[in-house]
Parts: structure tokens; C-alpha cells; sequence
């Protein structure tokens, strides 16, 4: 369950990288684009910024080898 959590949380994240790059780069919001609604799009970025914080404790996980000691 916790490798299917961090690839959800890893593939929204990503999401949330790549729609901030279009903003910046190009003024674009594909998430706006895309749902066209603003209570929906506001879901979208709860959930994007929720992965980011799970994402945080992925630097507690660097280093670690598979059986959980350090490397």
C-alpha cells in the first residue's frame, strides 16, 4: 500500500511540476484548461499540495537502504 501511495503521490506531484511550468513559462494553467471549473480546479490544487507535503518525508527515505538501515 505505501509504494502504491507514493506513486499517486509521485505522479500528482509530477502533474502539479508540470502545470507550474506552463504557468511560468508560458502563462498556460492546463488545470483550468482542462476542468473549466473553478471548484474542481481548487480540489486539484488541494491535492497537489497535500502530495507535495507527503512528498517531503521522501527525503527521511533517501539513504535508506531496502531493509531500512542506513546506506
Amino acid at each position: 500500500m505505501n509504494k502504491m501511495l507514493d506513486g499517486i503521490a509521485l505522479t500528482i506531484g509530477i502533474i502539479g511540476a508540470v502545470n507550474w511550468g506552463l504557468i511560468g513559462f508560458f502563462d498556460f494553467n492546463l488545470v483550468e484548461f482542462i476542468f473549466r471549473n473553478i471548484w474542481l480546479s481548487r480540489v486539484i490544487y488541494g491535492a497537489v499540495g497535500l502530495c507535495g507535503i507527503y512528498l517531503l518525508t521522501f527525503y527521511g527515505k533517501t539513504g535508506q537502504t531496502t531493509n531500512g538501515t542506513q546506506a
